[in-house]
């Protein structure tokens, strides 16, 4: 079994925390990012010592760095980041948004992301390691003035040449790219569409590939 570790934004619900359960399954360690301190020590505490709960604002680059640093000095070093914390918008189209809703977003959904990468790298170097990105089918192709889809654009671009720049100390970078997800990020429940658990095996899967094999993208849709 394995005893790699991993770190997780927006873990405490959602793709987060059914990755990290998956993760748990397959003998991981994990790091358990996100602002929910209550949901996240639930979490932990199913998972035992397997698991630590990391309250924090992923759009704070210190409040990373310092949470990182605490799962590290408990693991010994870190194998894989998933920077998959993300929120949408309530109003759709370009005149029609909130502007505050608009720099939320991408305080969260693009520098929450680079925050992620820039606070995990030097220890990923160390091990050859590997980052995840949630991008969406949303930032595969154009949506009616779509400013969330706009930044999951920014995410699969940026993954693509992350994938370039890590490739120098043998690292690897994947985009997990799901459609629709029943997850909390949506009002109403969607039973019929993909569910947490697939986009978590999609990003196992990406973790397991043989070191020469670089899954870039992930693309997963729901069949209905």
């Amino acid at each position: 079994m394995s005893t790699k570790a991993l770190f997780i934004t927006g873990a405490s619900s959602g793709i987060g925390a059914a990755t990290a359960r998956l993760a748990v399954a397959q003998g991981w360690q994990v790091g358990l990012f996100a602002r929910s301190e209550d949901k996240l020590e639930a979490l932990a505490a199913e998972f035992g010592d397997k698991a630590m709960a990391l309250p924090g604002d992923v759009t704070d680059l210190e409040s990373q760095k310092a949470a990182i640093a605490a799962f590290v000095d408990k693991t010994g070093g870190l194998d894989a980041a998933f920077a998959n914390a993300g929120m949408g918008l309530s109003g759709a189209g370009t005149e029609a948004g909130d502007s505050e809703e608009w720099e939320r977003m991408i305080g969260v959904n693009v520098m929450g992301v680079l925050w992620t990468v820039m606070a995990t790298m030097p220890h990923l170097k160390k091990r050859s390691g590997h980052m995840l990105l949630t991008g969406s089918a949303a930032g595969r192709r154009h949506i009616s003035g779509s400013v969330y889809g706009a930044s999951k654009w920014f995410v699969h671009g940026y993954g693509g040449n992350l994938s370039e720049e890590m490739k120098a100390f043998g690292g690897r970078c994947t985009v997990i790219a799901p459609g629709m997800v029943n997850t909390a990020f949506f009002d109403e429940p969607k039973p019929d569409k993909l569910q947490p658990e697939d986009v978590a095996r999609a990003a196992l899967f990406a973790l397991d590939a043989d070191p020469r094999c670089a899954t870039n993208e992930i693309f997963l849709m729901p069949t209905q």
